[in-house]
């Protein structure tokens, strides 16, 4: 993430597999959209000039001209400060709305906990599917947070959030040492690591 007063460059990319495998056009667009690229026009596309974008977007057409397509990336500056803060909002109201999509998932997960909480059934098994599930949150607001060039508005949120469900799972996971700990075994004597 680069923080909103960093003036970027840009990269004006432009890609065609014509003539190459159907394959490569999906290979293309997942590749662009996981850079969060802002599509100007079919398989034309800007994104900020960053050491990791130029690197990627490189490669990238590298493979392309290898399987066949053709590619080009040009710097460019945008001189008018209207229309670069327009394309900046573009870039952040993108990167809000998949933050929204992780806010929006969230209270599913954390109803989940209470919901055992209170059915009794604050097991080790439901500790670890939870845990796996917290890491597949975690592990999608790290593909944002690294395209999220702009400091987006709704990050925030959407990372704390993401704690206040690691609280919640922490606080599940003590309900379930203490319901499956051996008589006489407290929560407070079985530390983090130990293995049953």
């Amino acid at each position: 993430m680069t923080g909103p007063t960093e003036e970027p460059g840009w990269l004006l990319v432009s890609v065609s597999t014509a003539g190459a495998a159907p394959t490569l056009r999906v290979q293309v667009w997942r590749k662009l959209r996981s850079l969060g690229a802002l599509y100007l026009q079919q398989s034309v596309c800007l994104l900020p000039e960053r050491e990791q974008t130029l690197r990627q977007v490189r490669r990238l057409l590298d493979r392309v001209r290898q399987q066949g397509g053709t590619g080009r990336m040009l710097r460019l500056t945008l001189t008018d400060a209207a229309e670069e803060r327009q394309v900046i909002g573009e870039f952040n109201a993108a990167r809000d709305a998949e933050y929204a999509e992780v806010l929006e998932r969230l209270p599913a997960f954390r109803d989940e906990l209470a919901m055992e909480r209170e059915r009794g059934r604050a097991t080790y098994a439901e500790v670890e599917e939870s845990e796996a599930d917290l890491e597949r949150f975690r592990s999608w607001m790290a593909k944002i947070d690294a395209r999220d060039y702009f400091a987006a508005p709704t990050g925030a949120a959407a990372r704390a959030a993401v704690e206040e469900a690691s609280a919640d799972l922490a606080a599940f996971e003590q309900a379930a040492l203490a319901a499956e700990a051996p008589i006489g075994v407290g929560p407070s004597d079985v530390r983090e690591g130990d293995e049953a």
